[in-house]
């Protein structure tokens, strides 16, 4: 592979990609978003349940997390808690399909940096995990890798 063909699909020729833990229990959904992000060389693990997403967080380090609510009872929250709990500035980002004003106050409580409804279109999820990974590595946040 080429540099050139590294920095289409947002990688630097030499240097790992950064991870992302994708936790969902749709696959439709879960295929899709881990799809998008690999297309752009990110390196996506997937959980498709909670409590996978809790034991992969404790094993191993990630540059992003992305977490399915689930339904009004806000599933994922176990998740969110764990993530910010092991890393207080880990970036999460909570997606939805059944969208609750009291689970949107209790995942930015819990520290998530965002709650979006689903389907987020791929460009716009891109936009969102690199924006949030670019800030990390301004900020000094050590990589994953």
């Amino acid at each position: 592979m080429t540099s050139d063909v590294f920095a289409q699909r947002g990688m630097r020729f030499g240097t790992p990609s950064k991870k992302v833990l994708l936790v969902d229990e749709e696959a439709s959904d879960l295929r899709l978003i881990r799809l998008t992000l690999e297309g752009q060389g990110y390196r996506v693990s997937t959980c498709t349940t909670y409590d996978s997403g809790i034991q992969s967080l404790e094993s191993e380090p990630f540059d992003f997390v992305v977490v399915s609510q689930g339904s009004h009872a806000f599933e994922g929250r176990k998740v969110v808690e764990r993530a910010t709990e092991l890393d207080r500035n880990q970036p999460v980002l909570v997606l939805t399909r059944c969208k609750d004003m009291s689970c949107y106050l209790e995942a930015m409580q819990l520290g998530a940096i965002d709650y979006l409804e689903k389907p987020v279109p791929p460009a716009d999820l891109l936009r969102f995990v690199r924006a949030h990974i670019e800030y990390d590595r301004l900020q000094g946040r050590q990589s994953a890798a």
